[in-house]
């Protein structure tokens, strides 16, 4: 079986992506970076993630739209206020969005069998992160598994598809630190998840874990915060 080095990135325009982009790079990887508009609260994501794909020379960004907001059911696509990091419980948070990962991975096995590409990679991560169920571990196996059972070079043999997660057991600021280390400049890179005119609001879960991660590596945070 003939390998190919070409490898879907899902990007989000946010420090975990990035950092995913910039370790697919170094693994030697011909990186397509794959963004959604999903009717999210707001594009900033959307612009950091085209401006992240220039900076890393992708071979192509794509931006798929799909209206999450129709759904419903989350901070993030529908009229629910995004609660304060200091207001979150153990609980499933609601800026989780039903399904967003399956979705996104749904889109990005569609075009690694066009590339007929093995890799796909993803931020997920089971240590700094919110809870999602949709970042375990157990969803990623399980979901590789369906992969080889759906796809027509899955079942042909042509390829044998891989989920990549190199930050899965990683805290937020080792991610940093080996983002530093491979170039990555986190200053285009947003997290929030209520930002104002492109300001990351300081408060929400997401910039909570930001600003830790970098207070923990020790490395100032570029972001721009009200």
């Amino acid at each position: 079986m003939e390998v190919s080095k070409n490898a879907i990135v899902l990007s989000s325009g946010g420090l975990d992506s990035t950092t995913v982009i910039a370790i697919a790079k170094d693994m030697g990887f011909k990186v397509y970076s794959l963004s959604f508009d999903y009717g999210q609260r707001h594009k900033y994501e959307l612009n950091a993630a085209r401006d992240i794909a220039k900076f890393f020379n992708v071979e192509k960004h794509l931006v798929i739209d799909i209206n999450l907001r129709k759904i419903g059911g989350s901070a993030l696509t529908d009229d629910i206020d995004v609660p304060d990091a200091d207001s979150v419980t153990d609980e499933i948070p609601v800026t989780y969005v039903p399904a967003r990962n399956t979705i996104f991975l749904s889109y990005a096995m569609a075009w690694a069998e066009v590339l007929k590409s093995s890799d796909i990679f993803i931020g997920v991560n089971a240590v700094d992160y919110s809870g999602y169920p949709d970042c375990r571990p157990e969803f990623i196996k399980s979901f590789e598994m369906m992969a080889n059972l759906a796809t027509k070079t899955g079942v042909e043999g042509t390829t044998n598809l891989k989920i990549q997660t190199p930050l899965q057991d990683m805290s937020k600021s080792e991610i940093i630190k080996k983002g530093v280390s491979l170039g990555v400049d986190y200053g285009k890179t947003i997290s929030c998840y209520n930002p104002t005119a492109g300001l990351s609001c300081g408060k929400c879960d997401s910039c909570y874990l930001r600003v830790e991660g970098f207070r923990k590596a020790n490395i100032e945070d570029p972001t721009k915060y009200l």
